[in-house]
């Protein structure tokens, strides 16, 4: 049930990004290649993560 959490979460951080204009000096493509390959990180480490706790809880 976490998982929209984490995807706003992503959204929310390439936005950020945007607005606050380090990625507004790179071409748009790239920006989107790099926000899709920081949101991939995000939901492998939120994996490993639930993984974690999941075996710490039992």
């Amino acid at each position: 049930m976490e998982r929209p959490a984490m995807i706003v979460l992503v959204v929310a951080l390439l936005l950020l990004g945007i607005v606050l204009g380090a990625v507004a000096h790179i071409p748009l493509p790239l920006t989107l290649v790099l926000g899709a390959l920081i949101g991939c990180w995000l939901l492998v480490f939120a994996l490993r993560e639930r993984l974690g706790a999941q075996r710490r809880s039992r």
